[in-house]
């Protein structure tokens, strides 16, 4: 089980990349996005499962990409589909940062894979548990048993919420307003926060449609989401710049804060400020946009 403070890593513009696809992914590293995927899954025909392993293994090997800071994760299949044992074998000799591990029905499937990077990571002299775990949850399994699942291992930093697939899972219909996925879509960022882990939205699908693309991540970003999966390069500045306190948000929530700590110093609990009255949910409020300014280094 993780402690109630998120991974200091920020992850705010999660971009999938086909693993397949080495241009693309080299693409992807140039953007400096917080966080890249290089897709073995969904992404990639079934019949070019082994070349996107070998893609991806090249990619964090021969030197030939320059990921910069950007975080470098990679999706695996299902292990039921008989198909993980061989992404990890073929990957982690790169030694990525972590694992995205799709499709999560309980906390065994996190704890199976923690044990085999475990065996990796001391193969490959890596201090364990250096390599961090994803939770992608997308099925309507993987949502009742949320409780479980966030707090199945030290390793997993995230949670990541999957809408396509788990209207699929349930048979229901998607909606531009997603009313279909709201109770999942909260349970996830809820389950996220109790447990000490990062919310990672589901990606927008529709590419060129960027004001839609801004109003679902404002809504993400209010559920209190700390980012939002994207499927093409064009959705990673608005995602960064919604999920990046404004310069007017840090400068408020610094005076709210020094006006705290002079009211308690005389004693006092609630205050007025600024036209509103203050207490501590505020505070916490105003002490998350400081840490995400941090984290974004903007502080």
């Amino acid at each position: 089980m993780n402690t109630l403070e998120p991974s200091s890593r920020v992850r705010r513009a999660i971009l999938i990349m086909p693993g397949d696809d080495l241009k693309k992914i080299s693409k992807g590293a140039s953007l400096g996005v917080d966080s890249m995927i290089m897709d073995l899954e969904d992404g990639v025909a079934l019949n070019n499962k082994e070349r996107a392993r070998q893609v991806v293994q090249q990619a964090l090997t021969s030197g030939e990409i320059d990921f910069g800071k950007t975080e470098r994760l990679v999706r695996l299949n299902q292990a039921k589909k008989g198909l993980q044992v061989e992404d990890i074998t073929m990957t982690v000799i790169g030694k990525p940062d972590g694992y995205v591990l799709p499709k999560v029905e309980s906390a065994r499937e996190v704890q199976q894979l923690s044990h085999t990077l475990l065996e990796r990571e001391i193969l490959l002299g890596i201090e364990p548990g250096t390599i961090k775990l994803i939770a992608l949850i997308e099925t309507a399994k993987g949502i009742v048993n949320l409780p479980q699942i966030a707090q199945a291992d030290s390793r997993l930093v995230a949670l990541m919420f999957g809408a396509e697939d788990l209207a699929g899972s349930m048979g229901a219909i998607r909606s531009e307003g997603g009313e279909e996925v709201f109770y999942a879509r909260s349970a996830v960022v809820l389950h996220a926060a109790a447990f000490g882990l990062q919310a990672i939205d589901t990606p927008f699908i529709t590419i060129q449609a960027m004001e839609a693309l801004k109003a679902e991540t404002l809504t993400a970003r209010r559920m209190g989401y700390t980012g939002k999966l994207a499927i093409h390069p064009s959705h990673v500045g608005l995602i960064n710049e919604i999920f990046t306190p404004t310069d007017q948000e840090i400068d408020h929530a610094q005076r709210l804060i020094e006006a705290h700590e002079a009211k308690q110093a005389d004693h006092t609990g609630a205050f007025a400020f600024e036209g509103s009255m203050v207490d501590m949910p505020m505070i916490r409020s105003a002490e998350n946009v400081l840490a995400r300014a941090r984290a974004a280094g903007k502080l």
